[in-house]
């Protein structure tokens, strides 16, 4: 079973949903034997075939199931109980067993006090359209869909898919998780799940305690693909584990979530929690690519987190890019690791955040958190920042004991707030900021750098060595000419338009100067000049 444990990371929790029938894959063993359950069947009969139909999950659970074999519920029909695929049951990547529905429709399992579907240290299986309800408001303690791996010898469990599910009423939409270093699941997809009214979290994977002078991930190769978290809303009693958060990915090395989304989160999650929740992030993690995916309107119960896409602690070689955030509570994306816990190579790149911060304004719309960051490269990011009736706040927040922080070519514009609050007078082997655009919108340009404050660029540059180059000043306050206005508002995905600038300015050619990787597209698709204007969009 999915068990909760305490997260010791900065944030919080994840699921997902899914809509639209397809059609039932045929795998052509002469051995693979199919079997029906139906509202209308009867648990005496064979139950394979359609007219001879089994009535119950308990009936089904007595079948055992060998590579190819499928389990089929009738469309449109609700079943109370749980579908498990337990360790002496197997499919296979070629003869995987299948679990879904038949006729018209999507079948619905009701749980009680169990995952609608357990998959429990075995492999090949693939689920799709299915309709998952857990005990509504009083929830499961269990996941929707339950990947668990708690046997120590069996190494990774290869081949799930999950797809066309729609999850609610469980602590967890979908979990994927291992108890022992180095045993879990892979090749693991996840696609068109919708994750919601959950508690803890849309989706999530999960591993034993990680320990960084000896890193083992439980889980590899997880593929997520258009799933929608939404409405999770935290347990307000979770003070020790972070509640509330849309899609989360630890213990896992090589993971891709992509055209997801996560929003309305963590209305409930508790203010007296140690760590809160965010839309979509990973921790303890390698190799993890979140792209072209959305969060917003996440929110928090603490005065942590919030935000909308993050990497917490003890990840690397991780990429966030070409994504949209907006009205957080939190900061729009945002790195973290805890003491003796290293966060190195890693890059987010060609996002956009609009009006982030909305609870916790003073933790940054893009923020640099905890330290042993170590070359974490930041480029290509548009972030509008409008005041919010909770306070003060900044447009990037820096915390000190980090190395290697390059933050270049990203387009900055602020309603009043300091461009930067820094912790910490930095030197530029610490943070360094390069061919940036920063914008005062509306009143004085200022930047807040240890316990100094300072009014505008060049004197900024001239005290600190931020923005040069080989000795040559970089930046620019120019502004960015929204046809939209000023400050435009981000309300819809569809908005994100309204942040192309009429008047684009030129930043540094970041691959001649430093190395970096060329990019060919920008946030909309669009070819990249070379140098490339400051920002997510190119004009």
């Amino acid at each position: 079973m999915w068990r909760a444990r305490t997260l010791t990371s900065a944030t919080a929790v994840a699921l997902v949903l899914v809509a639209g029938c397809t059609a039932v894959p045929h795998y052509g063993s002469p051995s693979a034997r199919t079997y029906y359950v139906s509202a209308q069947g009867d648990d005496s009969a064979q139950g394979t075939s359609k007219d001879d139909a089994w009535r119950s999950l308990a009936r089904a659970e007595r079948a055992q199931l060998r590579p190819g074999d499928r389990l089929l519920l009738a469309g449109g029909d609700r079943f109370t109980g749980t579908i498990t695929v337990s360790g002496d049951e197997a499919g296979s990547a070629e003869q995987p067993v299948v679990l879904g529905s038949y006729g018209s429709g999507r079948a619905t399992i009701v749980a009680t006090d169990s995952a609608g579907i357990s998959v429990h240290n075995t492999a090949g299986v693939e689920i799709s359209d299915l309709v998952l309800r857990g005990r509504g408001t009083a929830r499961s303690d269990q996941a929707g869909v339950n990947l668990y791996h708690d046997s120590s010898g069996d190494g990774r469990l290869r081949h799930v898919t999950v797809s066309d599910i729609d999850a609610s009423g469980f602590q967890v939409g979908i979990g994927v998780g291992s108890t022992h270093a180095g045993t879990g699941f892979a090749d693991v997809t996840v696609r068109r799940a919708e994750l919601h009214g959950n508690q803890d979290a849309g989706l999530l994977t999960y591993g034993p305690d990680f320990v960084p002078a000896r890193p083992a991930y439980a889980h590899e190769n997880i593929d997520i693909q258009d799933v929608q978290a939404y409405d999770n809303a935290g347990d307000p009693d979770a003070v020790y584990r972070p509640t509330g958060s849309g899609i989360v990915l630890g213990g896992v090395r090589d993971a891709t979530v992509r055209d997801s989304s996560a929003h309305d989160n963590g209305s409930r999650a508790p203010a007296n929690a140690y760590y809160g929740p965010a839309g979509i992030w990973a921790w303890d993690s390698r190799g993890v690519l979140i792209e072209h995916s959305l969060a917003y309107r996440n929110h928090t119960g603490t005065r942590t987190d919030g935000a909308g896409f993050g990497l917490d602690t003890s990840v690397f070689d991780s990429t966030v890019q070409y994504n949209l955030s907006f009205e957080n509570d939190g900061g729009g994306y945002y790195v973290f690791s805890r003491w003796q816990h290293p966060h190195r190579d890693n890059v987010i790149r060609y996002n956009i955040s609009s009006d982030d911060g909305r609870k916790l304004p003073h933790n940054g719309a893009l923020t640099v958190n905890g330290s042993h960051i170590g070359n974490l490269q930041i480029y290509q990011n548009t972030v509008v920042m409008g005041r919010s009736s909770a306070g003060d706040g900044t447009v990037v927040r820096l915390r000190p004991y980090n190395s290697g922080v390059t933050i270049r070519n990203n387009l900055f514009v602020s309603d009043g707030y300091p461009f930067v609050v820094a912790d910490e007078d930095l030197s530029t082997s610490q943070v360094l900021f390069q061919g940036n655009q920063f914008h005062a919108a509306t009143g004085q340009w200022t930047a807040r750098w240890g316990d100094r404050l300072y009014y505008d660029l060049t004197t900024w540059r001239n005290a600190t060595g931020q923005e040069r180059l080989d000795n040559r000043p970089t930046g620019t306050t120019a502004s960015p000419c929204f046809d939209a206005g000023r400050l435009p508002a981000v309300a819809s995905p569809s908005d994100a338009r309204r942040l192309i600038p009429d008047c684009p300015h030129a930043g540094l050619d970041l691959q001649t100067h430093f190395g970096t990787p060329k990019t060919t597209d920008d946030y909309f698709g669009r070819p990249v000049t070379t140098p490339p204007n400051t920002g997510a969009a190119q004009p």
